[in-house]
């Protein structure tokens, strides 16, 4: 249901979803997102066992937290809750802990000194400075797609801006950018067989049990940032992977390892997450026209409609912690040791935190959603070129496009961690 008159689009619709899916789903399976996120489920555990104890196939289980207010405080308590022994749901022993960590990996004050190699580069007054650039390349990134009427607007658009802008800041060349995005689904779609050879439960990955992701592609990136790394060495410049090599806040540098794991992480993260919530944006919008003519109409509530994006999208469903203490948390003893889950998906639909949370509003005035951690130490380091990259690219399709219209299947991201729609067809209307 919509408000509004004919005169003036809506500003919000209710239940924006088309479907909430199962309410019984299995939320450990990669194949329960195969349709969408089960929203259905999060919704009856949030009511019915907000500390819910899940149990996995193969795996110790893990502590479920689905309420905002809980998943707020874990992710800030990080003395109680720990990231040392891992932030996804894969349990791994110390000696693979120790070959793949990145700085997500580590807690204040390690995490802070790694993070300030690079976070200069990320800051909102530092993004705001990119913005002209952002800009040009979204331009010809929309102006190369609308060549066709029909294309695939996670191929076509949505991959195409992250992928350009990470290569800028990493300081490597437009022809690389296709290997980074390769690259990128290999890891963050490392239970995809669309994306990978060796989808994690589904094949055996023993053999790469010592890299990021236990994906294949990871060993490619670790050759590839070794490259990078011989040529800054020789000939520093103003980039990311300049930046890396520099001495961390203890007068070190990176070890290779440490280097390589870093670099992986920001092949990861700098391309997938933003692609995905672009093209959630655009799936909404096509689902409902008259939040895109309202929004068409009102360039002011281009900021709301962003952050709206963000929490409805939720792309990095959850972030695990482990519990380093004791501690009881709604009548439940979470034990030293035991994993702890936050889900953000879940948290950023909680009645508690939001009002009429499946209800997608152009212009929510308080929206402190948790899609990027919210702020706490592991506040992700890139939202704010996220949050510009969205914006331009919005501002950018609404100058040029009416209206999009479904032209084919929509098909989703295989995978518990990341909520994604990997293909969109779309025609031009």
């Amino acid at each position: 249901m919509s408000t509004g008159s004919a005169e003036q689009p809506a500003l919000y619709v209710e239940d924006y979803l088309p479907d909430l899916g199962s309410a019984d789903a299995d939320i450990t399976s990669h194949d329960a997102y195969t349709s969408g996120v089960p929203h259905a489920t999060f919704q009856r555990l949030r009511s019915t066992d907000p500390v819910h104890w899940t149990d996995e196939a193969e795996g110790s289980g893990f502590w479920s937290i689905l309420k905002y207010h809980d998943a707020l405080a874990v992710s800030r308590d990080v003395e109680t809750f720990t990231s040392s022994a891992g932030i996804r749901l894969e349990e791994m022993d110390a000696e693979q802990t120790e070959a793949r960590r990145t700085m997500m990996e580590f807690d204040p004050p390690d995490h802070t000194r790694l993070r300030r190699l690079v976070s200069k580069g990320f800051t909102r007054r530092t993004v705001e400075s990119f913005e002209d650039a952002i800009r040009a390349l979204a331009v010809d990134v929309i102006e190369e797609a609308l060549a066709e009427d029909e294309f695939d607007f996670v191929h076509a658009i949505a991959e195409q801006l992250p992928m350009r802008m990470l290569g800028r800041l990493l300081g490597t060349s437009d022809d690389d950018g296709h290997r980074l995005v390769r690259w990128g689904d290999a890891l963050l779609g490392n239970t995809d067989p669309e994306f990978t050879d060796f989808p994690i439960d589904l094949t055996d990955t023993e053999q790469f049990r010592m890299v990021p992701f236990r994906s294949p592609a990871a060993v490619e990136i670790f050759q590839f940032a070794q490259e990078q790394a011989a040529d800054r060495r020789e000939c520093p410049r103003g980039d990311i992977i300049s930046q890396l090599l520099e001495p961390t806040s203890d007068g070190q540098p990176l070890t290779d390892l440490e280097f390589n794991n870093f670099f992986t992480l920001l092949v990861a993260a700098g391309n997938d997450t933003t692609r995905y919530t672009m093209t959630h944006g655009v799936w909404t919008m096509m689902n409902h026209p008259t939040l895109w003519q309202a929004w068409k109409n009102d360039a002011s509530l281009t900021e709301t409609a962003v952050e709206e994006i963000l929490r409805t999208s939720a792309v990095t469903m959850h972030f695990r912690r482990t519990a380093a203490r004791d501690i009881e948390m709604r009548g439940k003893l979470i034990k030293a040791g035991d994993k702890v889950v936050m889900w953000f998906n879940s948290a950023n639909h909680d009645e508690d935190g939001f009002e009429h949370p499946f209800r997608f509003d152009l212009a929510r005035a308080k929206n402190d959603h948790m899609s990027f951690g919210r702020n706490g130490p592991h506040l992700c380091l890139g939202a704010w070129l996220a949050r510009m990259e969205v914006r331009v690219v919005f501002e950018e399709l609404m100058k040029r496009i009416d209206r999009f219209e479904l032209n084919g299947d929509v098909e989703y991201l295989r995978s518990n961690f990341i909520a994604g729609i990997k293909h969109l067809p779309v025609r031009v209307i």
